[in-house]
């Protein structure tokens, strides 16, 4: 089905030729071959370094939503920012709902209207569009790259490289600066065959991230879709395969385009945005994934990861060992904060679920709804517990579902259809009962990721799927069934799109930046704290250690409830690994506590215990080391943190709270070390599996202002233990110039503050 090559290939007219027959044959060299790949291009075409090994990449449009735009804005004004220089949309999908925490949600929505009549830029209102179909409809064009402060940025099917990064990313192309970043591998995904009748794209992305996750065969490279199969998708297919390439820690995606993607951009009226594109001949690519789409059946990725994938039909003939490896792999991330059961789901023989949701930037396209309507029609979901939610992508998408009569069919069946809204892949909506299990056509299925609280004793789990099966089990009234197990012809709709909803409703004000405006600021909506320069020294206290195999951008802030509190990085911070270490909060502050004291001239060895103890094992080897001079933070430990999400809160909330550093064996993405850099915080690496230190330890590294000066590749730390300074390396890793100077300056407000870039 699916086939990982061991060596970098080459694509020729016959087909993947592996890199030895290859040279062997007398085709150009790897790096010179490279150069023909569609990634390539778009990149060179991006590039203002004018060395295409370290980029320097300037975007042609950005993309934000409503946890994640007034931060961006806020850090941007802090930094001088005058005007927008490039189109950016500010949509309003995630803190949709306004009924919590009183006016704070549309206190932001204001902020964003006002600041893009302000600095001239794009207001998208709650419930008309998803963030990424707001994106394909009206933003999307062959060879473009699009900058998005949300992971699942992707367009790559229209021919548009999207790349997904923490807001100060895209706060420097606000600002006129660029994404710096190393050339990326690019991997070819050779797709053949076409899907069965019943598979969906969502079933094919499954099949792949649970192929590539964990050996980690496509982090942080590109996925470049080629081959014969490609022809086999419908624009909308390839449109759902390729958002869920963020599941497999790439950095961006980009597929071959046809009539199909030239059809969409007419349907949607910018026909002049289309370009063909193809890599050249013999095109070299540094990996590939063979895909034979005939092979694909229906997928489902069990809780708690979009990697934990099966085949439907294969978890049903082996229902009771694989729930138990479920709950097994469950109790890693969740301990003993809360039993976690499946195999209750198990009713005479068979899985039962309680809840279906087909939604957002994955599951919401036009023909993953109609088909769904197309496999309940004349059925129903029951009386029973099992309930069908459906959010269409964009209210063009939910207007011609309502022309063509879809809605009313999906609503006899006993759906419910509602605007679009990202809030069930995040949290923020459709939270089941405890203890239940929901599937869903959506990006994610991370712990707590569909709104329940360990913390409170709660606990739900998704298991990701397509919209197809899923309607599916909603017609076997919540018993798990795939989509291939019935006999159900597809219509096949075409889609018409009508533009005049955006045409009255969104205000775009690129080019038209108006000084003079107003911005409407809300309660909530609060300015970032002061940060502090690196000093030379710094003492950190370890506050929290996390042995998980991989732990989550969700796990290092909650989505959900806390979404609202994005605008107010206090209030925000009170949430930080509330859901994986509720101590950590209290430990971080205390340290905190005693950094101010510093800053105050008060010498902090007479005001906290610990840390007196512990600059006093330091000045016993350190005679000269000054308290006052001398930083004090926290750090925490990962073995991989990141995954997931691009919020920059993952790593912002820490620094809030004193946070200086990450310690990690790999850090899961290039967004979350970006983030942590950004907010001034050292990534560290500890590559090795047994810990120098524990939990609650105070560590010293001295001169590493220095050392982060200089560029060293690693510092000399010290555990304090017992009274005494135990020497070890921590490896720093590879910055550019830009990185360290952000870093030595506290952050990249503090580097804009300073004139520097």
């Amino acid at each position: 089905m699916i086939r990982l090559h061991e060596t970098g290939v080459y694509l020729t007219k016959e087909g993947l030729v592996p890199e030895a027959q290859g040279i062997a044959m007398g085709l150009p060299a790897p790096k010179e071959a490279a150069k023909k790949t569609m990634a390539y291009g778009i990149l060179e075409a991006h590039n203002t370094s004018g060395d295409m090994e370290n980029l320097s990449l300037k975007f042609d449009q950005l993309a934000s939503h409503d946890i994640t735009f007034v931060g961006i804005i806020q850090t941007a004004r802090a930094s001088g920012l005058k005007e927008f220089p490039i189109p950016y949309v500010l949509t309003n999908c995630h803190n949709s709902l306004c009924a919590v925490g009183g006016t704070i949600n549309e206190d932001d929505h204001m902020f964003g209207l006002t600041c893009a009549k302000r600095y001239g830029g794009i207001y998208v209102p709650p419930h008309q569009a998803v963030i990424h179909q707001y994106a394909r409809e009206k933003m999307a064009k062959g060879g473009a790259m699009i900058l998005g402060s949300d992971s699942h940025t992707r367009y790559g099917a229209l021919g548009t490289m999207g790349v997904g990064e923490g807001g100060p990313e895209l706060v420097k192309q606000l600002l006129g600066r660029t994404y710096d970043v190393k050339l990326p591998g690019v991997v070819a995904i050779y797709l053949t065959g076409a899907p069965r009748k019943g598979v969906g794209p969502q079933d094919i992305a499954l099949a792949i991230i649970g192929k590539v996750f964990d050996c980690g065969y496509v982090k942080n490279k590109v996925m470049e879709f080629v081959g014969p199969g490609v022809a086999s998708l419908s624009a909308d297919e390839r449109i759902g395969v390729d958002v869920m390439t963020t599941e497999t820690t790439c950095l961006s995606s980009i597929w071959t385009t046809d009539e199909k993607i030239e059809e969409y951009y007419e349907i949607h009226g910018r026909a002049e945005a289309y370009r063909h594109m193809e890599p050249g001949e013999n095109a070299y690519y540094d990996g590939a994934v063979e895909v034979n789409l005939s092979e694909i059946r229906p997928m489902i990725a069990m809780p708690f990861h979009p990697s934990n994938v099966y085949p439907i039909h294969e978890l049903k003939e082996n229902l009771e060992d694989i729930l138990a490896e479920c709950e097994k792999k469950a109790r890693v991330s969740l301990g003993d904060k809360v039993e976690y059961h499946l195999r209750d789901k198990i009713v005479d023989g068979r899985l039962y679920v309680e809840q279906g949701i087909i939604a957002g930037c994955a599951g919401g396209g036009f023909e993953n709804i109609c088909a769904a309507a197309d496999i309940l029609r004349g059925r129903d979901i029951g009386d029973g517990r099992f309930s069908l939610s459906v959010y269409p992508a964009s209210t063009p998408i939910f207007k011609e579902l309502m022309n063509n009569g879809v809605a009313g069919e999906l609503l006899d069946a006993g759906a419910v259809v509602k605007t679009a809204f990202c809030g069930p892949c995040f949290g923020a909506g459709d939270t089941p009962a405890n203890g239940a299990l929901s599937i869903r056509h959506s990006t994610r299925n991370f712990p707590n990721r569909e709104g329940s609280k360990v913390q409170n004793g709660q606990i739900a789990s998704v298991a990701l799927m397509d919209a197809r099966s899923i309607a599916a089990t909603a017609a076997a009234k919540g018993f798990l069934t795939g989509a291939d197990e019935l006999d159900v012809e597809y219509t096949g709709r075409t889609y018409h799109f009508d533009s005049a909803i955006y045409d009255r409703r969104v205000f775009n004000g690129f080019g038209k930046a108006d000084p003079g405006a107003e911005i409407q600021f809300g309660p909530n909506i609060k300015d970032w704290p002061e940060m502090v320069p690196l000093t030379e020294d710094i003492l950190l206290r370890v506050v929290s250690v996390i042995h998980d195999p991989v732990t989550t951008t969700d796990e290092l802030i909650p989505s959900g409830e806390t979404s609202s509190y994005r605008s107010n990085p206090e209030a925000l911070a009170q949430f930080a690994l509330s859901r994986k270490d509720p101590a950590y909060v209290g430990r971080a502050k205390e340290i905190r506590e005693a950094e101010l004291i510093r800053r105050t001239n008060t010498c902090p060895m007479r005001e906290n215990q610990d840390v007196g103890d512990a600059f006093r094992a330091v000045k016993a080897v350190y005679p000269e080391l000054k308290a006052r001079a001398t930083g004090i933070g926290t750090t925490i430990y990962a073995v991989k943190p990141g995954d997931g999400s691009a919020r920059e809160q993952a790593a912002s909330c820490q620094k809030v709270l004193g946070g200086w550093a990450n310690i990690a064996k790999e850090y899961a993405t290039k967004r979350y070390r970006s983030n942590l850099i950004n907010w001034g915080m050292i990534p560290f690496i500890w590559p090795e599996d047994d810990l120098p230190f524990e939990n609650l330890d105070f560590l010293f590294i001295p001169g590493i202002r220095t050392a982060i000066a200089e560029g060293s590749p690693r510092v000399t730390a010290y555990r304090i233990h017992e009274g005494k300074l135990v020497p070890f390396a921590l490896e720093i890793g590879e910055m550019t110039a830009d990185e360290r100077q952000i870093i030595l300056d506290g952050c990249l407000i503090n580097y804009y503050k300073n004139n520097r870039g």
